[in-house]
């Protein structure tokens, strides 16, 4: 793949890097289509998945030179297009592996909304956000959803009609970033994440992961409190769930599979 590099450790740690370094890592078609190849082609061993960028920035958003092409195009073809952003988005929001951002520089626009459908985001000093799509006279769509449900809506008002720049400081105060740190210390600070991740259960991760999609906006009624009973009832006898209790137990590490 020419706009990706991807390697997976003993540990089962996919890192998929963005290898765009001279064009500040920017998307166009061609990248999105193969991101999104790369993420439901995932190793076997695959227990979480890191997606970072090479060169000076993380991901400064749709490439200029495919936007201009855009003029040119169809509203089909337009559309054809903006669905594989939204298919690339879909299928890292929907992955069933843990996703840690590791950012830096830029992360403008599409790069927003990937960090915005990353379970764990974990930016450098140096990182900088932006949804920039009003000040290209168009709107911030496909990536909406993942917006809204990372920032809120009261926050994408601001942030969506002012198309501004939101520094890290401000991006964690309102819930995009969750970790800060110098930008010598970035990768030691998402090796901190990856070791807490790889004290939990891959099967019940993938299971926290659905539930906070199913749980988000439901009324808390009887038929919900009965599902989720169920829910844990069912994960209370599975092998993993032994093995984590046992584990406890005798003050050991679990043996994951």
């Amino acid at each position: 793949m020419s706009y990706l590099s991807i390697q997976t450790d003993t540990r089962g740690v996919t890192t998929i890097t963005f290898n765009r370094p001279d064009n500040y890592n920017a998307m166009n078609r061609e990248f999105m289509d193969e991101l999104t190849q790369a993420l439901a082609e995932l190793p076997d061993n695959t227990r979480f998945v890191v997606i970072a960028g090479r060169g000076k920035h993380f991901c400064a958003g749709a490439d200029i030179n495919w936007m201009k092409q855009s003029a040119q195009l169809t509203f089909e073809q337009n559309h054809e297009d903006t669905m594989a952003l939204s298919n690339m988005l879909q299928t890292l929001d929907t992955l069933p592996y843990p996703t840690i951002a590791k950012v830096h520089g830029a992360a403008f626009g599409g790069g927003t909304g990937i960090v915005c459908c990353c379970d764990i985001v974990v930016a450098s000093e140096d990182a900088k956000f932006a949804f920039t799509e009003v000040r290209l006279g168009i709107v911030p769509a496909t990536i909406s959803p993942y917006a809204l449900a990372a920032i809120g809506a009261r926050r994408a008002r601001r942030y969506f009609l002012t198309g501004e720049k939101i520094d890290v400081l401000d991006a964690y105060r309102i819930g995009l970033v969750h970790d800060v740190c110098s930008t010598d210390d970035l990768n030691n600070r998402v090796e901190e994440k990856i070791s807490a991740l790889l004290n939990g259960g891959p099967a019940a991760q993938s299971a926290a992961k659905k539930l906070i999609v199913d749980v988000t906006g439901a009324k808390v009624d009887d038929k919900l409190r009965e599902q989720l009973a169920s829910r844990l009832a069912s994960t209370r006898t599975s092998d993993e769930a032994q093995e984590g209790l046992g584990a406890f137990l005798e003050k050991r590490t679990p043996n994951w599979k």
